[in-house]
């Protein structure tokens, strides 16, 4: 089942209907002049689901609107789970945070870090340091994403096949193969930059457990948390569920459907930084895991202390991005947020100018989904649409000022 039913009075758990209200108003004037096809948004707190509303479409142009069970491209918001799971397989002993990648892939034995030259002609001198699987959860490996055209590197990425998508027919092995043998944008650990870290971890998830990665994921994480409808594609018996893509285009959005086809297929890369597609209901079981003791239905799944770590900011110093992140593409702002194990931690609400409380991890999607969950106020809450680029629109911001403006208590 993936309805989305509220079976508590929200004033019982310190919110204003009236005010909840608010949220559908706001993101219904998207809809209205064709910004968002459609969208829908949770909102819960101390495990239960106080607050949900949907409007508009999956599908605009078939006239199918927005329902509790359409699925959703999640795109970066599998780099949570990913996290999650890198870190069971820590909880087991299969490495340490500051293990050296190396061990597992050899062209990261000896990184390179580039100096200068040309994409063609790049100049690299030794890394200083080895790259650690910390490294790897917390984007300051010096990997990079080849879509991002910020770096001589990026061109490399994309000299390679890899732009937005990998390079066609390319296996994860290969494409690992082709990132590591590619320069690291700096030293490892010196910075933060967006980056394919997690289809590297999802790569070691296969080795360090011997399973592919959507097994590993289904069998303990999917299964045990009840999230049925999170898969890498769409089967063609949930083929109307599917949501269509969406581009902006003055004066509103237009359906992407050559993009759109590509979750309808088995694809050929489990990469882990992205490609999963999920349901409002399957990926707020996630974040409830995630606040509430590590414990769904009487599921464990990992320790509540390594939850504490993952939503940690790990940047040195307690840094935040601003000071810490290179000039790369991201799902977030910068002021005022640090970095945990795939995602985003507020460290400061006055410089991030928001009501969310410190502590809050978070992140988002390409197609302008997010979520965050708030241990402060017992709080998770999510958005789902299909808008690419994210950051079209401050939707994760605005969403955030409702959600807060409601609390009552």
């Amino acid at each position: 089942m993936s309805d989305l039913i509220v079976e508590v009075d929200p004033r019982e758990w310190g919110f204003s209907p009236d005010r909840l209200t608010r949220i559908a108003t706001y993101f219904d004037r998207y809809v209205k002049d064709a910004r968002l096809a459609g969208w829908l948004a949770t909102v819960r707190r101390g495990g239960q689901l106080v607050w949900s509303a949907k409007g508009g479409y999956r599908d605009r142009e078939r006239d199918l609107p927005v329902t509790d069970d359409t699925i959703w491209r999640i795109y970066s918001m599998t780099k949570p789970i990913v996290a999650v799971a890198t870190m069971m397989l820590y909880e087991e002993g299969r490495f340490d945070l500051n293990s050296e990648v190396g061990r597992w892939i050899d062209e990261l034995r000896e990184p390179r870090v580039w100096s200068g030259g040309t994409p063609e002609s790049p100049e690299t001198v030794a890394a200083e340091t080895p790259l650690l699987v910390h490294h790897l959860l917390t984007h300051t490996s010096g990997l990079t994403y080849g879509f991002q055209y910020n770096h001589p590197v990026d061109q490399i990425y994309r000299d390679k096949g890899y732009d937005f998508l990998f390079k066609h027919g390319a296996t994860l092995e290969e494409a690992v193969h082709d990132w590591c043998t590619s320069p690291l944008v700096f030293q490892p650990g010196s910075r933060w930059n967006y980056s394919v870290a997690f289809d590297v971890l999802g790569r070691l998830i296969e080795i360090w457990s011997g399973q592919p990665l959507d097994v590993f994921l289904k069998e303990r994480i999917f299964d045990p948390l009840g999230m049925s409808d999170t898969e890498w594609w769409c089967p063609p018996e949930k083929a109307e569920r599917m949501a269509m893509l969406y581009f902006p285009l003055a004066g509103g959005s237009a359906p992407q459907e050559s993009w759109a086809k590509y979750s309808m297929h088995p694809p050929r890369i489990l990469g882990g930084g992205g490609g999963l597609l999920s349901t409002a209901r399957d990926y707020d079981r996630f974040t409830a895991m995630l606040l509430g003791g590590v414990q769904l239905d009487g599921e464990r799944v990992i320790s509540s202390r390594t939850v504490d770590l993952i939503t940690s900011n790990h940047l040195p110093g307690d840094a935040d991005l601003t000071e810490y992140a290179a000039d790369s593409y991201s799902e977030v702002e910068y002021a005022g947020l640090g970095f945990g194990l795939g995602g985003s931690v507020l460290n400061d609400r006055r410089t991030n100018k928001s009501l969310v409380s410190e502590g809050t991890y978070s992140w988002g999607g390409a197609a302008s989904t997010t979520f965050w969950v708030d241990p402060a106020e017992d709080l998770t809450a999510s958005f789902y649409t299909q808008l690419l680029p994210s950051g079209t629109y401050p939707i994760k911001r605005r969403l955030q000022a409702l959600v807060y403006q409601a609390l009552s208590d």
